[in-house]
């Protein structure tokens, strides 16, 4: 029964608080204080990844390293638009404002993603593309982790946490088309299963019989990095010993590009150059390349790794996140939400800000503007022509001053807010840093994974990769702080990605090497 218990106030006899307490039925004893969870260590024993660059971890980081570049012209075919007239498919792609993508390379020779495997049998009639590349990347980090548990218990103590951006934008455009013809009785009943988010770790599941946690994030651009920062959570809280965590995309379709087209995300200005449409960090860059692909890691208790003799490649040492609480798609001009995350990720690691020797960053090569950029420069070189205009009609310093407030988005927010937090340590050119954009675009809800998984390479093999496409810095940078225009061997003991998402959404990991394996 319940025992009320009054407490009087100093306030007026009319205003009372009361307290109400639970006691057990029959007046027994109070429950006792739940478990405390320790927590665990955990580490990274299997990669897998389909990206622009090629199918597989070897493909891809080899081209990453050597400079090249996986982005090409859309034709019409990859717009996805096989329900509509062929008139309507030549008018959608000439009102396409940006016409270059990162897409994943098919076939069946090595580094290509065969789509008679993952995507064009019977049974897999309810995978859209999103879920067929989870389930590629799934498949190569986990031969690469040798883990396929065999006995019930190991199941039930794996899981998977694979989430995505968006999903099948293309399933949701041919059934729309199926409302417009009315034709809806002919929508495939593999519709829904096909396009909800969750179903990349489903099948992952389903296929290898994991029972574990089955978890799926959706936090935009900042997918991938969640979906693998809550895996570590689960396994550190005793919920799982291995888990299954990355990010997938496939949304080159004509709606998704659109979408983007519209919100002035994307590059227009390299149609023509497609393999250098994405710039991070330089003066140049007038927005991001859309991508695809997936990336995948094996997450694993440390003793529980070692028990088994898994090759370990990294511990994970920190996961911050953190909020903008500022604007759906524009970062604050002080880049308090990056800065947040990456100091939340540095604390929960025990380590200092001086021992990063490398930084996997988000840049995306965020659009400058048609008018802002050309305005920006006249501005910083005082150009006389521009100050008579501005006397004439405005204040020129007051338009000065928010020129720059506007030019310091995206990239150059990043790079600021990476000089805050690491200080000397980022401006004496002792941490290296870059972004991997340039080389395969932005992959939206995978692409914290893909860049986590690079940034695992880096510390493991001992190199950086370069920034493609920086030819022209932008003036945030000077000579001791600068991205890398060159793959740099260098001793990378601990490494940090950085994944940052529309509406705010913001996460850092932070990976160490293991001294004691």
């Amino acid at each position: 029964m319940a025992l009320r218990i009054l407490r009087r106030s100093f306030m007026p006899s009319g205003l009372r608080f009361c307290r109400y307490f639970s006691l057990p039925s029959g007046g027994g004893r109070a429950f006792a204080p739940p478990p405390v969870v320790s927590s665990r260590r955990v580490v990274v024993t299997g990669l897998g990844m389909v990206t622009p660059l090629g199918c597989g971890v070897e493909t891809t980081w080899k081209h990453l390293v050597d400079g090249n570049c996986g982005i090409r012209s859309l034709c019409l075919e990859d717009l996805k638009m096989n329900g509509f007239s062929r008139e309507t498919q030549l008018i959608t792609f000439d009102q396409l404002t940006s016409k270059v993508a990162a897409m994943v390379p098919t076939g069946t020779n090595p580094g290509e993603f065969n789509e008679e495997i993952w995507l064009n049998s019977k049974e897999h009639r309810s995978i859209a593309r999103f879920i067929a590349y989870a389930l590629c990347a799934a498949d190569e980090a986990l031969k690469d982790s040798n883990w396929f548990p065999t006995e019930q218990e190991q199941k039930e103590r794996t899981g998977a946490s694979i989430g995505g951006g968006i999903g099948s934008i293309s399933d949701v455009l041919d059934a729309a088309q199926m409302i417009c013809e009315k034709r809806i009785r002919r929508l495939s009943p593999f519709f829904i299963p096909r396009i909800l988010i969750n179903m990349a770790s489903g099948h992952v599941s389903m296929k290898y019989g994991f029972q574990g946690p089955n978890h799926a994030s959706v936090t935009a651009c900042a997918t991938g990095a969640h979906s693998i920062g809550d895996a570590v959570r689960m396994i550190q809280f005793g919920d799982a010993d291995v888990m299954v965590a990355g990010g997938t995309e496939s949304s080159i379709d004509a709606l998704s590009i659109a979408g983007f087209c519209r919100s002035r995300a994307l590059t227009t200005k390299y149609n023509s150059a497609p393999q250098e449409a994405s710039r991070p960090f330089d003066s140049g860059r007038d927005g991001f390349v859309i991508g695809e692909g997936s990336g995948v890691l094996i997450m694993e208790e440390f003793e529980h790794a070692k028990s088994r003799g898994a090759k370990i490649y990294a511990e994970v040492r920190g996961y911050g996140m953190s909020g903008d609480a500022h604007h759906i798609t524009q970062p604050p001009t002080d880049g308090r939400g990056a800065i947040l995350a990456m100091t939340s990720a540095l604390r929960q690691s025990g380590l200092h800000s001086s021992e990063v020797d490398y930084i996997n960053a988000h840049a995306t090569s965020t659009l400058l503007g048609k008018l802002i950029g050309p305005l920006y420069n006249a501005a910083m070189e005082f150009d006389i022509e521009f100050r008579l205009f501005c006397n004439n009609y405005l204040d020129f310093d007051a338009f000065h001053n928010l020129l720059i407030r506007i030019h310091y988005t995206g990239d150059a927010i990043e790079a600021n807010a990476i000089k805050t937090v690491f200080s000397d340590h980022a401006t004496s050119g002792a941490l290296a840093f870059s972004s991997t954009k340039g080389a395969i675009g932005h992959l939206l809800g995978a692409a914290g994974a893909v860049e986590a998984i690079f940034a695992v390479l880096a510390l493991q093999r001992g190199i950086a990769p370069l920034t493609l496409n920086l030819t022209k810095p932008d003036p945030v940078f000077n000579d001791d702080f600068m991205p890398l225009v060159t793959s740099k061997e260098l001793p990378i003991r601990v490494a940090m990605s950085n994944s940052f998402g529309f509406g705010g959404t913001n996460a850092s990991l932070l990976f160490a090497s293991v001294e004691d394996n």
